[in-house]
């Protein structure tokens, strides 16, 4: 349990989109699959360098964007409780809150869940693509079907705030985006140095941020959203982070090449989240420090 049972969550903006994937040329498989479930699984950067070059899911995704529709069945915490989807639409809600007091003029991202593939301003989205976030249309589109992985190949407990974690690192992102991180700090390459990894740190730092305030929020009633989490949660949201470090990763193909980076190592992801959570987001600045000290 992670949502108090009794928070109203309906005001949730969120919408799912799409339609059954076909995978052409015999579907998503072994290591390949861990490939291309972790394309972009957090800003849209092309994890496929780090194992080897295993190519992944076949020759083609066949989709379509499909209609929208809101997140059925999604009032209450309880609810955000049982339901995957409806702990996303849910979990946007205290998200958009916490930066709203954080970021003048905070205008929320589009949350999309995704059930087999829709298109987006960056590309296609499919339930064979990890989480992202598309600065091209603001929004953030996550295929819950993601956590299974996670769980399955990745090693990864994957449960209510793990999942919660995900949900706010890709706002972090939207954050980086509208505040101008982004484009002061443009792609150099990669590397345990580069902008891409200092980037993603950042982002993992303002999702502890929100996990250490996730109780201050409340709904209309006064009703706090979340509940404190617990001891067992937050390692589960540490396991998160280290799932899917970079080393971590590359360890699943017999090799870890440093200079290949571009999230960072399982230890920088869980220090900087650790940092975040102990602290707020103003402990988050990741690019003004030197690289010894990522």
């Amino acid at each position: 349990m992670t949502f108090n049972p009794n928070a109203d969550v309906g005001g949730n903006t969120a919408r799912r989109r799409g339609r059954t994937t076909a995978i052409a040329g015999g579907g998503v498989v072994g290591l390949g699959a861990i490939v291309v479930l972790l394309f972009s699984v957090f800003t849209g950067v092309d994890l496929t360098g780090l194992l080897g070059g295993a190519t992944g899911a076949g020759d083609a995704l066949q989709s379509g964007s499909g209609s929208s529709s809101p997140i059925a069945e999604c009032e209450t915490g309880a609810d955000a409780n049982e339901n995957d989807d409806c702990r996303m639409a849910a979990g946007s809600i205290v998200v958009n809150e916490f930066w709203v007091e954080r970021v003048d003029g905070y205008q929320a991202p589009t949350l999309t869940i995704v059930e087999g593939a829709t298109s987006t301003g960056c590309g296609t989205a499919s339930n064979a693509v990890g989480p992202f976030y598309c600065p091209a249309d603001q929004g953030v589109y996550i295929d819950p079907d993601f956590f299974a992985v996670m769980r399955t190949q990745l090693g990864a407990s994957a449960n209510e705030l793990a999942q919660l974690y995900i949900l706010a690192h890709e706002y972090g992102h939207h954050v980086q985006n509208i505040v101008g991180t982004m484009q002061a700090y443009p792609n150099n390459g990669t590397g345990p140095d580069s902008n891409g990894v200092r980037m993603e740190l950042q982002a993992d730092c303002y999702a502890g941020a929100w996990v250490g305030a996730m109780t201050e929020q409340t709904d209309q009633n006064g009703v706090p959203y979340l509940l404190p989490p617990t001891e067992k949660q937050l390692a589960d949201a540490l396991n998160a982070t280290e799932s899917v470090g970079d080393d971590h990763i590359q360890e699943q193909s017999g090799f870890v090449n440093p200079e290949s980076w571009t999230h960072g190592s399982s230890e920088q992801r869980q220090s900087w989240f650790t940092r975040g959570y102990q602290n707020d987001v103003g402990a988050c600045d990741t690019f003004g420090i030197d690289g010894s000290q990522l």
